[in-house]
C-alpha cells in the first residue's frame, strides 16, 4: 500500500460563481419583464387615447358605458373624498396656524393653507382616491373578464376590447379625477377656515383676503390638469394589469394589487415632474 497513492479528496464544487450567474439572470429577467410591461402600458395608453379621440369625432364613442363607469367611480370615491378632505383641512389649519403665529403672520394662514391644498394636496388626494377605489375596480373587472376568457370571446366576435372596455374607462376616470379634486379643495379649505377662525382667532375676512391675494386661476387650472393626468395614468395602468391577468382568482387579486401600487407610484413620480416643469416654465406672475 505504500506504493499506492490515496484517492484525491472530493470537495464540494464551489457554487459561488453559479449563484452569481443565476442571480444576474434573474435580475436581467425581471428588468426585461418590467421594460416589456412599461412598453405594453404605453402602447395601451396611446391606443386608448387614439380610439377615444377618433370615436368621439366620428360619433360612435360608447358614451353610455363611459357615463356608467364615471358614475360608478364617483359613487365609490365620494364618501372617501369627504372623509379625507376634512382631516386634511384640520391638520393644515393647526400646523399652518401654529407656524404663522410663531412668526407673527397669523393673517397669512389662509394663503399658506389654501395654496398648499390647491397646488399639492388636492391633486394628490384625487390620485389617492382614483388609485385606490378606481384602479381596483377597473383591474378586478377586466381581470375577471380575462380569466373567464370574455376578452378572447370579444376578439373572436370581431369586437375590439380596447375600444369597447378600455377607452370608456380611461375617459371616465380622466373626467372624474378633477371633480374629486374640486371636492377636496372645497372641503379642505372650508375645514381649514373653520378651525382657523373659530379655534385660532383668525379674522374671517383676513383669512379669505390672504387666500385670494395669492391664489390664481392658473393654480386651479394646474390642479385640475394634474388630477386629469393622474386619472388617465391610473386608468391605463389598471386596464393593462387587468388585461394581463392570469392564474385564476389569485391572478385577479395580484393584478388588483399591482394596479393600485403602480398607479399611485406613477402619480407621485409624475406629480414631481409636473411640479418642476411648472416652477421652471410658468412665469411667477401667473402663479
Amino acid at each position: 500500500m505504500s506504493g499506492e497513492y490515496a484517492p484525491a479528496a472530493v470537495w464540494p464544487p464551489d457554487s459561488t460563481g453559479e449563484q452569481r450567474a443565476s442571480a444576474v439572470l434573474v435580475l436581467r429577467g425581471r428588468i426585461l419583464s418590467a421594460v416589456r410591461t412599461f412598453g405594453r402600458t404605453v402602447r395601451l395608453g396611446v391606443r386608448a387615447t387614439v380610439l377615444a379621440a377618433t370615436d368621439l369625432a366620428a360619433g360612435r364613442f360608447p358614451l353610455r358605458e363611459a357615463v356608467v363607469q364615471a358614475w360608478f367611480f364617483a359613487s365609490v370615491s365620494l364618501l372617501p373624498a369627504v372623509l379625507i378632505s376634512l382631516p386634511m383641512g384640520v391638520v393644515i389649519a393647526v400646523q399652518v396656524g401654529s407656524l404663522t403665529e410663531n412668526v407673527g403672520a397669523g393673517s397669512m394662514a389662509g394663503a399658506v393653507g389654501g395654496m398648499g391644498v390647491l397646488q399639492q394636496i388636492a391633486p394628490l388626494a384625487a390620485a389617492l382616491l382614483v388609485g385606490g377605489a378606481g384602479a381596483s375596480a377597473i383591474a378586478s373587472d377586466l381581470g375577471a373578464r380575462t380569466i373567464r376568457e370574455e376578452i378572447d370571446a370579444l376578439r373572436t366576435m370581431g369586437i375590439d376590447p380596447h375600444r369597447r372596455l378600455v377607452a370608456p374607462r380611461v375617459v371616465a376616470m380622466t373626467v372624474v379625477a378633477p371633480m374629486l379634486a374640486v371636492l377636496v379643495i372645497l372641503m379642505s379649505i372650508l375645514a381649514s377656515f373653520l378651525v382657523a377662525s373659530v379655534g385660532q382667532g383668525v379674522a374671517p375676512g383676513s383669512y379669505w383676503l390672504s387666500f385670494g391675494s395669492f391664489a390664481s386661476v392658473t393654480d386651479l387650472v394646474i390642479c385640475l390638469g394634474k388630477s386629469a393626468v393622474f386619472g388617465y395614468l391610473v386608468a391605463v395602468i389598471a386596464s393593462q394589469r387587468g388585461l394581463q391577468a392570469q392564474g385564476g382568482p389569485k391572478g385577479v387579486a395580484d393584478c388588483v394589487n399591482a394596479a393600485v401600487v403602480l398607479g399611485l407610484l406613477a402619480c407621485l413620480v409624475v406629480n414631481l415632474i409636473i411640479t418642476q416643469i411648472v416652477l421652471l416654465f410658468v412665469p411667477m406672475g401667473l402663479l
